[in-house]
């Protein structure tokens, strides 16, 4: 369903993320975001002067490479458009996230590694859709080609991360009953004869 139709009003401002994630053929995986700002009007900065409507006001992009681990074996940044010169100067810090994990721990360690005036607020706020982005690309859905079902790639490998992370993957859902009736829950009669009924097609 739509969104309804919004109050009068006046565009000001669009930021656009895109995250995308690549198998390597050396066995690694790029991770790759990229945020660019812009206005719909003119205006003056105090450093770069005046700005046409769609000038960028931010341009970044941040690749993480990821073994099969998820830990972080190299990163680059890219900063083609920034509102002050200075911003240039928190590329480097963002080195210091090799060897480190995406998994629990990760937002600690952004925030340790590129924190406050070593990181660049925007750049580090890419790192953490990023992060699911990795599981989606290392960890989600099988393609054709594989020649497996149509499930989360995890399935085999124990209690999957996802369950109970959303309404959809409810342990006691029916989608969890379907696709990992070993990990439903039973709170109800209707999902107790569901898991059942699961259960008994699996035997």
């Amino acid at each position: 369903m739509p969104l309804p139709a919004p109050a009068p009003r006046r565009h000001l401002h669009t930021r656009a993320i895109t995250c995308e994630g690549f198998e390597r053929d050396d066995g690694l995986w790029d991770i790759e975001a990229r945020i660019i700002d812009t206005k719909s009007y003119a205006y003056e900065e105090p450093i770069r002067g005046h700005r046409e409507p769609g000038d960028e006001v931010h341009h970044m992009a941040v690749r993480l490479t990821l073994d099969r681990e998820m830990t972080v074996r190299d990163i680059e940044v890219d900063m083609p458009s920034t509102p002050y010169p200075a911003c240039q100067g928190a590329a480097p810090s963002f080195k210091t996230l090799v060897g480190h994990r995406i998994g629990p721990g990760w937002r600690k360690a952004v925030n340790e590694c590129v924190g406050g005036t070593l990181g660049c607020t925007h750049m580090r706020e890419l790192l953490f859709p990023m992060a699911t982005v990795a599981y989606q690309t290392m960890v989600g859905w099988t393609s054709d080609s594989d020649e497996t079902s149509a499930r989360p790639a995890s399935a085999e490998a124990g209690r999957p991360y996802f369950l109970d992370g959303c309404r959809a993957w409810a342990s006691d859902g029916e989608v969890v009953v379907q696709l990992y009736p070993q990990f439903a829950v039973r709170r109800s009669g209707a999902t107790a004869d569901a898991v059942d009924g699961a259960r008994g097609s699996q035997d």
